[in-house]
């Protein structure tokens, strides 16, 4: 999930992700009960699926970046 939640093209998408996907991991990391992991595991397979399509439209339909980004060198024309 961290890596498709990296995916994302706007800036603040995909800090809340990251974010949340790493929040989400962390609280059920010490669960020991196989029937809620199973669960937890389908539930995430679904948001998964989900968290991909979202990236791919982000990616399609993505805007500048933001300042606090590290921005690509703009590259000039060769016959300018």
């Amino acid at each position: 999930m961290l890596r498709t939640s990296r995916a994302f093209s706007s800036y603040n998408f995909r800090q809340y992700f990251v974010h949340r996907t790493k929040s989400v991991f962390q609280d059920i990391k010490d669960e020991q009960d196989p029937a809620k992991l199973r669960a937890f595991y389908d539930e995430k397979r679904k948001e998964l699926d989900v968290l991909k399509r979202s990236a791919v439209v982000n990616q399609l339909y993505g805007g500048w970046r933001l300042v606090v980004e590290k921005q690509k060198p703009v590259r000039e024309r060769a016959d300018s």
